[in-house]
């Protein structure tokens, strides 16, 4: 690559974005493993398997699309990935201010990359400038989306030699612990951190992963409620 295109590339990245992105990272590994590992044992050709996470990029309803998938009706798969990422609708409204004076292109792309991780980070930046914050926010969906692509690769390579005592099974919720710990900004935020967690943890077992929508709603009602309690 010509030195002149790498430096304008370098240019483009947010390197506060990188930074506070990489630890969210860390928890996203086991899970692209888990993807993988499900779409290795799933009724869906590899290759279809694969496309979820270019087409879907949401790994708790791909991983009930994938496992769902020639077991139930298209209906039921489609139905059930609405209802678990029903939570995108809140992160939606939150951020929604933070869009008004960005460029249609980036409207309509953002939206796409706006998973749990994202999120977090983005509605941190309200004071950022239109520009910073759509350098900010490009750099950490590229850096997500191109990273859970090569997780997933790797999990449906290597999936079958790892180990079941690894307790894969808790990625998921290990994952949106570390999401809601960095959110945390306060009494109303730490009280619907920890209720987060902790339903999220309690609910691991049902199915098609809804116990992650269960965990974030209740997290929202709780910090919901102890902001009213707060002294005005």
């Amino acid at each position: 690559m010509p030195s002149s295109t790498r430096s304008s590339l370098l240019t483009r990245i947010d390197r506060d974005a990188v930074r506070e992105g990489l630890p969210l990272l860390v928890p996203a590994v086991p899970f692209g493993f888990i993807l993988g590992l499900e779409i290795n044992n799933s009724l869906l050709p590899t290759e279809a398997g694969f496309s979820t996470s270019a087409v879907i990029f949401a790994g708790a309803a791909q991983l009930a699309v994938v496992t769902l998938a020639g077991t139930v009706s298209m209906v039921t798969v489609v139905v059930t990935a609405m209802v678990i990422n029903a939570r995108h609708i809140m992160y939606s409204a939150a951020v929604a201010p933070l869009m008004t004076k960005q460029p249609l292109w980036f409207r309509l792309l953002a939206p796409f990359v706006l998973i749990d991780q994202i999120f977090a980070l983005a509605v941190t930046k309200r004071h950022y400038d239109a520009k910073k914050f759509r350098r900010y926010y490009l750099t950490l969906g590229a850096m997500f989306f191109l990273t859970w692509q090569c997780l997933t690769i790797l999990g449906i390579v290597f999936g079958d030699v790892l180990p079941t005592s690894l307790g894969l099974g808790l990625a998921p919720a290990l994952m949106f612990a570390g999401i809601v710990v960095t959110m945390i900004t306060g009494r109303p935020a730490a009280i619907a951190a920890v209720t987060a967690v902790v339903v999220t943890l309690i609910t691991l077992d049902l199915p098609n992963r809804t116990g992650l929508l269960v965990g974030a709603l209740a997290g929202v009602l709780a910090g919901y409620l102890a902001e009213g309690r707060q002294p005005q």
